[in-house]
């Protein structure tokens, strides 16, 4: 069957050329994502009026929680009905809140071992994201197995906060890192192939990018999380 999707008029290598420049888009997207939410929670962790605020007001952090879960469900939603500027608005504004409730983590773990989880989880995440990017192999079929160890690891760590089972704690730190892992290499194949070829430059190829590094952005924050609690030492 024709693929529609493609251009006529363009060659193999136009084609490839396009989503690699789309793909750099992505990662800038994804890249400031991150740099605004480890800005936010250094920030936070050295300002003593909200830490104070965060301790002594839990409710606070839980709606901030829910406000983050919110805008991800909203970006993700409705991203390509958005303008590219509130889309782009929404999508920091969710990095910043993000850094507000991971600025805990400032205080929990040392900062040599904060770094070295980065430079890990990195790591990792270049891997695998170039696995995505290069691969043949159609990762399709790898969705719904990931979708379901996802929902999996979300209902024990929901048991486990009433339980506190350490077996569990570590079955769902390892599983977790399992899971982002694939859903590194999966997600970037999926955003490569959803790239709409021939809009470059457009505000509908904005809005793509963004989509699709909110994607990268989360597999790389809970990839991060679930290798801090191997690799993390704790002040």
């Amino acid at each position: 069957m024709e693929d529609y999707s493609k251009p006529r008029y363009m060659s193999q290598d136009a084609i490839a050329a396009e989503q690699q420049r789309f793909m750099v888009r992505v990662y800038n997207w994804m890249g400031a994502g991150l740099a605004l939410t480890g800005g936010m929670a250094w920030f936070t962790s050295t300002n003593e009026t909200i830490l104070h605020l965060l301790k002594t007001q839990p409710i606070l952090f839980i709606v901030l929680l829910l406000i983050e879960l919110g805008l991800v469900f909203y970006l993700a939603a409705r991203v390509m009905s958005m303008s590219a500027s509130q889309a782009s608005g929404v999508f920091f504004l969710y990095a910043s809140l993000n850094g507000v409730t991971l600025a805990p983590l400032f205080l929990l773990y040392t900062t040599a071992s904060l770094a070295s989880t980065f430079l890990v989880t990195a790591g990792m995440f270049g891997a695998m994201s170039f696995y995505g990017y290069t691969t043949k192999k159609d990762l399709t079929s790898w969705g719904s197995f990931l979708f379901m160890g996802l929902i999996g690891i979300i209902l024990a760590s929901i048991v486990n906060i009433f339980m506190q089972s350490s077996a569990i704690y570590w079955v769902v730190t390892y599983a977790g890192i399992l899971i982002f892992v694939g859903l590194t290499a999966y997600d970037t194949q999926k955003i490569k192939q959803m790239n709409i070829l021939g809009n470059e430059g457009t505000d509908e190829d904005t809005k793509e990018a963004i989509r699709g590094a909110l994607s990268l952005y989360l597999d790389f924050i809970n990839l991060f999380l679930m290798l801090l609690r191997v690799m993390g030492t704790r002040r």
